[in-house]
């Protein structure tokens, strides 16, 4: 997808709320590591997984790495560990911090990340307009072209993306329009997830807060999805950041990012009573509220 800008501040926003959502009290300067907690005598807070590095700061990096050099900056030159930091955004999409870059058009961040060790892969070479490597990759592994990127963002919306950018000029402009007319080409860089149309008349049948258990998180909420200019539908666990719904079948759906994952609703009359999520055995049953 293409961003404009709406939705590039949207998109900010999004991240600086969620972030705060996420992490509570805990301010950018404590997750960078810059304000230490006094919690023991080395004046250092363990995380439950340590050694490993806190899943939250991978969390945090990976969301400012869409947007953010500054502040991927501070906590990468700290620790450049984190510049090949990878985040599960929901049910299996995964995504790098040079993965979100690469998608949002953000050479300056990509360059940054690499500096410091992060691996680049075939949607970086597309962003950057890399169609020597890019033509390397796929006449070695035919096919690969097709393959989707983090959210399901495809090979040639990276390189469009780019494209898209203000900052974009001389030879760095060039050489991506020669990544976009290689891969439209092809005529198989750009195929997105399945999905059935949904009429604003349908969109209501689904809309609402979905219950699956006793705890105050424990809601599901299905909504229209706001950074999608098609405004497909969205589910998210409350407070955290949704996932795009693609339909598949009669009240059935597939989540961007995750092929095996389904989402079924029962509906009664012309409104969804409950929905069933698939992984892809049944797991969890919400209860419309």
């Amino acid at each position: 997808m293409q961003l404009n800008q709406k939705s590039i501040n949207d998109r900010r926003n999004f991240i600086e709320k969620t972030s705060l959502g996420l992490f509570g009290i805990c301010s950018f300067e404590k997750m960078a590591g810059i304000i230490p907690d006094k919690n023991n005598e080395n004046n250092q807070t363990l995380n439950k997984r340590y050694p490993a590095i806190d899943e939250e700061l991978a969390y945090h990096t990976v969301n400012l790495a869409h947007f953010e050099l500054e502040k991927v900056k501070a906590l990468v030159t700290k620790r450049p560990e984190l510049a090949n930091a990878a985040w599960d955004w929901g049910f299996g999409d995964y995504e790098t911090a040079i993965g979100a870059c690469s998608h949002t058009g953000r050479r300056d961040i990509a360059e940054f990340l690499i500096s410091y060790g992060a691996r680049p892969d075939i949607f970086t070479f597309a962003m950057l307009g890399m169609l020597d490597s890019l033509k390397e990759i796929i006449e070695t592994v035919p096919g690969i072209q097709s393959h989707r990127g983090p959210h399901g963002i495809t090979l040639l919306k990276h390189a469009k993306n780019r494209l898209a950018k203000e900052d974009i000029s001389g030879q760095d402009k060039s050489n991506v329009i020669k990544v976009v007319l290689y891969l439209e080409g092809l005529g198989n860089a750009n195929e997105g997830a399945l999905s059935l149309e949904l009429t604003e008349k349908d969109k209501t049948t689904y809309l609402g807060d979905y219950k699956f258990g006793n705890g105050e998180t424990e809601i599901f909420n299905v909504a229209p999805y706001s950074f999608d200019p098609e405004n497909f539908l969205r589910i998210a666990r409350k407070g955290l950041p949704g996932r795009l719904l693609h339909k598949i079948g009669d009240h059935t759906f597939s989540l961007t990012g995750a092929p095996s994952v389904k989402i079924v609703f029962d509906i009664k009359e012309t409104k969804a009573t409950t929905l069933t999520i698939y992984e892809p055995e049944p797991l969890v049953k919400a209860v419309r509220i």
